[in-house]
């Protein structure tokens, strides 16, 4: 049976065009110009003036140059000040929550454009989704019924006078669906579930508009009960606004009235819905069209070739058990068929991840028109691998109190991936194509990536003479190896250090008390309006949150859609995956 959780507050920060806002903020004059954003040869993102101008994202520059010649167009390969900015933004957004439930998402993917040499760009896309459910429950409880026009939203528990005054009758427009201004939202009284909402619509205005005046950065902001309604509804109304899913969030049981969940998620195309990869909702389509849809990845549909969530889920015989049998097979979850039939019906149950001290994986990666000697390629490992000591130094290492450096933590695992450029055909085009994917190989990261007192170019020259040709002339052990497309390096199985971050080792015997302390649970405590707020249809059991149907993350990624990558021992040749090849390195370690 489908459940939803509807306990939870969640707002989704989407920043305006995050790669040209941060050139924006270092020089305010290009507010005014029309900017773009270079990537190879691709525009990756642009600012809202050279939209209006006719400029998108993913254009050749050739063509953004020939529709709009006044242009600027500035480099934006070199991630440094954008990741900088990233990470500063997310700590401002962070600061605002009593809780450490912030997860950012985007920036750092690499996708892929099916030109001709499937050029990859970063993702310019900056996305942070904050649950602030325990600050709203929390407001709610201190709400004077007999005043709700002049409420006050406190910040701070312990600072009174840290806040805003709002006016909890009525949300921070707008909303979808569009409510009347006249009628008081969720009826009279209100309901539970739409105090809520409309307290965290007046948080989200708050933080945006401290965002924009101190930081002088825009985003669009969804406001709803999961991560894929917040994300889904903060896109109705764009830039630089805020859209909260209004309820009813359920069908009354006279069906007078209907879900505003069903009739907003009806509404989108298949592709549109985060979690639903290209690969799968292709696959959709064509069940649904009995055809293969034309269109390519990253290109605007035709009209005929797309798929609404509404003519899907009404089709005959549709359900978990046919997705399984649509979307399942080699390589795809098990439980695929569940996963997309939940989220075709506005269900997300997974939780907002609590802010990491270090990323899962740091990985450096670039395309290229065609690699085929090896000495070409060592020079590209060399330029790969120095990016890579840089970015491990940047987001692995903090400052000691004495001066010195300390790891945050320690990669185990160095990775080696290569993909073939597609071959030609007979007109001498080029096709993108998935079966073209990467080959890879693992190894343990060798102990000198953590020498600080080393500098970062010898140890990037050390790293690809001892580790990476190695691996790279077992990944193509033939001399003529044909066209490389792209190389990636990455480092990951990250074994955090011991200190006083949530997320440290055990080796920190101070952390197994933060644990056994965060596990103890808080009795709710009843508050004045807990008897005086109707109880929501949609949330029957009050505070309580729903148990999730599974513990599987909301990822916005294709990740459903690749297969699993198969590493290989340097030592014997052995294929195992990423997380066995550490205690396999262990193995041909001890002395026979």
């Amino acid at each position: 049976m489908l459940r939803r959780d509807d306990s939870r507050i969640i707002i989704h920060f989407d920043y305006d065009c995050f790669y040209a806002s941060v050139l924006e903020a270092e020089n305010p004059a290009l507010k005014s110009l029309p900017l773009a954003v270079q990537q190879k040869q691709i525009v990756v993102t642009c600012n809202y003036e050279a939209r209006r101008r006719g400029l998108r994202k993913l254009q050749l520059i050739k063509e953004a140059k020939q529709i709009c010649p006044e242009v600027v167009i500035i480099l934006g390969e070199d991630l440094t000040k954008f990741r900088d900015a990233s990470k500063a933004l997310y700590a401002y957004l962070r600061s605002f929550l009593w809780g450490q439930k912030a997860e950012r998402l985007g920036f750092d993917e690499v996708y892929t454009m099916p030109y001709e040499d499937e050029t990859p760009f970063t993702n310019p896309d900056y996305k942070v989704f904050m649950d602030v459910t325990d600050m709203v429950d929390h407001n709610v409880g201190l709400l004077n019924p007999n005043d709700l026009a002049h409420s006050f939203f406190y910040l701070d528990r312990q600072d009174p006078t840290q806040g805003f005054e709002f006016d909890a009758t009525t949300f921070h427009w707008p909303t979808f669906p569009t409510l009347s201004s006249h009628d008081p939202p969720g009826g009279d009284p209100m309901d539970l579930l739409t105090c809520r909402l409309v307290l965290g619509s007046h948080l989200a205005y708050y933080i945006r508009s401290s965002l924009d005046h101190e930081r002088g950065y825009t985003a669009t902001v969804g406001i709803s009960t999961s991560k894929l309604l917040a994300k889904l509804v903060g896109n109705v109304n764009k830039p630089n606004n805020q859209t909260t899913l209004a309820p009813p969030y359920t069908h009354s049981l006279d069906n007078t009235c209907s879900s505003n969940v069903t009739q907003f998620m009806d509404s989108h195309e298949v592709g549109k819905i985060p979690g639903i990869g290209f690969k799968s909702a292709h696959k959709l389509r064509t069940y649904f069209l009995r055809r293969e849809p034309t269109f390519q990845q990253y290109t605007e549909r035709d009209h005929n070739d797309q798929v609404k969530v509404r003519d899907l889920r009404l089709s005959p015989g549709m359900g978990a058990s046919k997705l399984q049998d649509i979307l399942g097979g080699t390589g795809a979850p098990k439980d695929i068929g569940i996963r997309i039939w939940e989220l075709l019906n506005g269900i997300d149950n997974s939780e907002v991840l609590e802010a990491r001290a270090v990323p899962t994986q740091i990985s450096i990666e670039d395309s290229y028109q065609g690699i085929s000697h090896f000495e070409e390629a060592k020079k590209k490992l060399q330029i790969l691998a120095t990016s890579l000591v840089k970015r491990m130094r940047t987001d692995l290492v903090e400052d000691g109190d004495d001066g010195t450096g300390r790891w945050l933590a320690h990669p185990r695992t160095l990775r080696l991936s290569t993909r073939h450029r597609s071959p030609r055909n007979a007109d001498g085009s080029r096709e993108y194509s998935y079966a073209n994917g990467r080959i890879s190989r693992s190894a343990p990261a060798p102990s000198f990536l953590f020498n600080l007192g080393e500098g970062i170019e010898a140890i990037a020259e050390r790293l690809v003479e001892e580790s990476l040709v190695s691996m790279f002339r077992k990944l193509h052990p033939e001399k003529s190896f044909g066209e490389l497309s792209l190389i990636n390096i990455a480092v990951t199985n990250m074994v955090e250090s011991a200190g006083d971050q949530k997320q440290s080792s055990g080796r920190d015997i101070g952390q197994m008390f933060k644990n056994q302390e965060s596990s103890l649970k808080k009795q709710p405590e009843e508050t004045y309006l807990d008897r005086h707020l109707q109880p929501s249809p949609e949330s029957p059991s009050g505070w309580k949150a729903n148990t999730p149907l599974d513990d599987a993350t909301w990822e916005e990624s294709e990740d459903e859609d690749k297969s699993p990558l198969v590493h290989t021992c340097d030592i014997c040749g052995a294929h195992m995956p990423a997380f066995a090849l550490p205690a396999h390195s262990l193995y041909h370690a001890v002395p026979d």
